[in-house]
């Protein structure tokens, strides 16, 4: 990923809304280096509970304020030197803008025009990420089988969504003519916890959890698509971080639903009779029949839809069922055609708790939005950038070793765990304890002394490679930590498409083909199940080594001590360089497996030239075949190369495994002529 982008002060506007919470939110939780300041007026569909999970921490900063004022949105990109806005805020509602159209123009394009304003005045803006919708191609023709890409024709059919067009094009005209670094993204509809009940599945499960008839518009034929909101949150920061400028990217899913189908879902997750509860009422002016994106271009960046509807449906059903009174009094958002913009009142009401951050509170003057400019600092004007703390398991391992050095060298804060990883009470209560912002799984049962151990020992391998890492896996997830998983390459062996000495690796994509032995099995089994596990990042290690020439468990020890050994090209892992990478790949938010050896292939030959010609020049060394080592140890052993491709993108600086060898492994342990090690 050679163009990753790496924002530092982050506005996000309309963030006390539905998606741009959840963004928000992620945003705060995965990246504590950033530093985001919201911008939200708190309309009707806004609620300040909705950043709860955001308020403590110490950069996150909340403006009560409106996107229309330019005193106020050019006060806020200087004070807060913000290089990145995130523009969420907008009126939403289609129904609402067939009853109060001009509010839409004033908020979604009015407001989004000063916001570019104050982008080519500032002059500091590197990304600006401006959020529109599917609804500006227009309805999709029912018979389509390819989607809208996002070089169609923006066709829009109703006054929401030519707002939005509008705006579109307001975006695409500051970056021809002032150069701003603009992206568009235009979404499918979405759905989830926290979405103000005016949307269709929210207030037919507030409906239904009243016992009362879901209306639907017209005949319930129209088709939608729908993706959950976490699924959502993680398209945005993908395309935060590897969005390129100057271009649009639809968020959407190729599963669609007819409106009357979601309804019968929703009955049947409450036990209602469809044919009773569903109501067929007047539909709109115009109601768009279809809306089909084409999501080719955002799965390029490495996203891809992670909920199933059956999953979402019932996450979100569940939190409404528990937050019954999260919006307060929503009657009005319930009726089948509602008006919220006309109702008077409602634009302000607001019970949530007050936020804002240990450094300034920006006081607005509601009067006057125009003249509300106001901060009032406090002693510390620095923000405070919360600390990394990392939770441990493997103490007693040689990489859970290894990292707690590391931790100590670059003044990190850690704990090892003390639970069993198959233990999940043990688990929470260490995460309760430790309060990490990290967790790094180094624990796992390797053999001993070698895997012919776990030929015998099946249960107890399951037990911890299986069932410990899963477990600790599934609680991270509970807690929104990464687990940062170092599992092993020893999974494939050289084939037909990846031939010995071919230089063709095995990708991260591929799957596993070598099961030879139980140990290489149970490691496969947990890798394939990691996979739908959005907070895991597997570490693929292979032969490790390290500079530490008198530990037992380091590769070149190991075969130095045989008697005989093979002659084989393998990737391998030089700990002494890898394993501040992956320190380094958890403050990136690295997620998804990795084949995290150095580049190349080296054989146990070449190694041992090393050896003998930087440490010992009298050693000496027999080789045997595949077949004559088959005959002395229990289990086949996994030999093949790993492409390294993607860990080299993304640090450029990783040296191949030679170049690694001799600069972390030979040259410091080089001796002398006199005997001594060379420093």
């Amino acid at each position: 990923m050679a163009t990753t982008y790496e924002p530092k002060n982050i506005l996000i506007t309309g963030a006390a809304g539905f998606i741009a919470s959840h963004v928000c939110n992620r945003l705060i939780r995965n990246h504590p280096n950033y530093n985001i300041v919201v911008l939200d007026k708190l309309d009707y569909c806004s609620n300040l509970k909705n950043l709860l999970p955001s308020k403590s921490s110490p950069n996150f900063k909340f403006v009560k304020g409106d996107i229309g004022s330019a005193d106020l949105v050019n006060f806020i990109l200087l004070s807060e030197s913000i290089d990145t806005i995130m523009h969420f805020a907008a009126q939403t509602h289609v129904d609402n803008s067939f009853g109060n159209s001009f509010e839409f123009t004033k908020n979604n394009i009015y407001g989004t025009h000063v916001l570019l304003e104050a982008c080519k005045v500032t002059g500091q803006i590197k990304r600006f990420i401006h959020v529109s919708t599917d609804e500006v191609y227009g309805e999709t023709d029912e018979d389509a089988v390819v989607g809208n890409h996002e070089a169609s024709q923006l066709l829009p059919t109703n006054p929401y969504s030519a707002t939005k067009a509008g705006a579109e094009m307001l975006v695409m005209a500051y970056g021809r003519s002032y150069g701003l670094p603009v992206i568009t993204t235009r979404g499918n509809n979405v759905y989830g916890p926290n979405q103000f009940p005016e949307k269709m599945i929210p207030k037919f499960i507030l409906l239904a959890m009243k016992g009362q008839p879901l209306p639907i518009h017209g005949d319930g034929s129209n088709v939608r698509s729908y993706l959950y909101c976490e699924d959502v949150a993680e398209a945005f920061e993908v395309i935060l971080h590897r969005g390129e400028v100057g271009h649009v990217y639809n968020i959407g899913t190729l599963k669609e639903r007819r409106v009357i189908d979601v309804a019968k879902e929703i009955c049947q997750l409450f036990s209602l009779n469809p044919d009773t509860y569903i109501k067929l009422v007047e539909n709109r002016p115009f109601n768009d029949q279809r809306y089909f994106l084409d999501d080719q271009k955002l799965k390029s960046l490495g996203w891809f839809e992670r909920t199933s509807w059956k999953e979402g449906l019932k996450k979100t059903m569940e939190w409404y069922v528990n937050n019954p009174d999260w919006w307060g009094d929503v009657s009005g958002a319930l009726l089948p055609h509602p008006r919220m913009l006309m109702v008077p009142g409602i634009e302000r009401k607001f019970d949530g708790p007050d936020i804002s951050n240990s450094d300034s509170t920006f006081v607005v003057n509601n009067s006057n939005q125009s003249h509300m400019i106001v901060p009032t600092p406090k002693n510390n004007p620095s923000i405070q950038k919360p600390a990394l703390k990392f939770l441990i398991y493997g103490r007693t391992g040689w990489i859970g070793g290894l990292l707690g050095k590391i931790c100590e060298k670059q003044g990190i804060p850690f704990e090892y765990g003390r639970g069993r990883l198959q233990e999940r009470s043990q688990i929470l209560a260490d995460i309760q304890t430790v309060k990490p912002t990290h967790v790094f799984n180094a624990a796992g049962v390797t053999g001993r002394p070698n895997v012919d151990w776990c030929e015998t020992h099946k249960p107890e391998t399951i037990r911890t490679n299986v069932v410990g890492t899963l477990t600790l896996a599934d609680v991270c997830r509970e807690h929104n930590l990464l687990m940062m998983n170092y599992a092993t390459g020893c999974i494939f062996e050289f084939d037909a498409a990846h031939p010995l000495g071919s230089g063709i690796g095995f990708k991260e994509e591929d799957k596993p083909n070598f099961t030879g032995s139980f140990y290489s099995k149970t490691k496969a089994m947990v890798e394939e199940l990691l996979r739908d596990y959005d907070n895991v990042c597997t570490l693929r290690v292979r032969m490790p080594i390290s500079s530490d020439l008198s530990n037992p468990r380091n590769f070149i020890t190991k075969i130095t001590r045989y008697n005989k050994v093979v002659d084989i090209p393998n990737s391998m892992t030089i700990l002494d360089e890898l394993l501040p990478i992956s320190v380094e790949m958890a403050k990136r938010n690295c997620r998804g497996i990795w084949n995290f050896t150095n580049p190349g292939v080296v054989s146990h030959n070449e190694i041992l030239e090393m050896y003998k010609n930087y440490i010992d020049p009298n050693f000496k060394w027999v080789n045997f075949t595949l077949e004559e080592q088959a005959k002395v140890i229990v289990a086949p052993r996994s030999n093949n190369e790993l492409d390294a491709s993607k860990l080299k993108k993304e640090f450029p600086e990783l040296l191949p495994i030679k170049d690694s060898l001799i600069k972390y492994v030979f040259e410091p342990n080089k001796k002398t002529s006199a005997g001594g090690v060379s420093k």
